[in-house]
């Protein structure tokens, strides 16, 4: 009889590589390209500018709290059509929070990259950057620079990009030193390759899966910093949409209008949520100690 069984377990099939994500990582990759399709389709699928005023319908309720479907989510206290405007700030928090996120991994991984190359002065010059970073509450000096040189789209996506660079550093600074000291990136110097080919085409390839996962943690840091101060009223400014603008101009009507903020509330928490349950199922999968 053992006899038998041993060939049998022997041909049994290996472990599936390729199994499915679990339930929650597969509700957060459908959630995360729902609001992708919607911030792409959003001047398609909007029923109304997200401007357009209706004075007569102004605190409409939802269609499920006794409203009509001509405003499915109700409308402001402008008669402004809350899903409308919801598409649009989908579309806007997300452009801020993935401006923001490639702006801070481009600025801390190239640091690295030069405290890893240089070693030394420049090294030393840059983790101590990284320690004042670090060490700086961001949110106190985002509203000292908001409040000192006023709002703008591009000084506003470029503040947030330096939010967590210091982690990309740090991260991109020790994956390339190890990279270093192996032998493939030593063969490629010694074969005379310029430092840019060296850390473009071989070391960075080699530490990009570590960098994205880094990327997809931060990135629901972005959105609810980009929030927080959107609904202080240093964010996004009107007649442009967010949704934490949404949820800041929303406060006023709680008790009489709710839902003017608990829409783009819960898109915010569902959207943090499905960032950061991806990546933490791209750690798990991307990191050699786990398997």
């Amino acid at each position: 009889m053992s006899d038998m069984t041993l060939p049998a377990m022997a041909e049994a099939p290996p472990r599936a590589k390729h199994a499915l994500p679990p339930p929650m990582v597969l509700f957060g990759l459908a959630w995360l390209t729902l609001m992708l399709l919607v911030a792409v389709l959003a001047d398609v699928i909007s029923p109304y500018a997200y401007t357009a005023l209706d004075l007569r319908n102004r605190l409409a309720p939802p269609a499920f709290m006794g409203g009509t479907w001509l405003h499915p989510l109700g409308t402001d206290e402008l008669g402004r059509d809350v899903l409308a405007r919801l598409i649009y700030s989908i579309r806007m928090s997300l452009l801020i929070a993935f401006g923001a996120t490639i702006i801070g991994a481009l600025i801390g991984t190239t640091l690295g990259f030069l405290a890893a190359h240089f070693r030394g002065f420049v090294e030393q010059l840059v983790l101590a950057l990284v320690d004042f970073s670090a060490s700086l509450p961001f949110l106190i000096l985002a509203l000292a620079v908001l409040a000192f040189f006023g709002n703008s789209m591009v000084l506003f996506i470029g503040l947030l990009g330096l939010h967590a660079w210091e982690r990309y550093a740090r991260i991109a600074r020790g994956l390339a030193i190890s990279a270093g000291s192996q032998g493939y990136a030593a063969a490629v110097r010694q074969l005379g390759a310029s430092p840019w080919r060296i850390y473009g085409r071989h070391v960075l390839p080699n530490i990009a899966s570590t960098l994205i996962v880094s990327m997809t943690l931060a990135f629901p840091e972005i959105i609810l910093l980009e929030s927080g101060l959107s609904f202080l009223g240093l964010g996004v400014q009107p007649p442009s949409t967010s949704l934490g603008s949404m949820v800041g101009y929303g406060r006023e009507y709680l008790t009489r209008a709710p839902w003017i903020l608990l829409s783009p509330a819960l898109t915010i928490v569902l959207t943090t949520l499905s960032v950061s349950l991806i990546g933490d199922w791209l750690r798990d999968r991307m990191d050699p100690t786990l398997r």
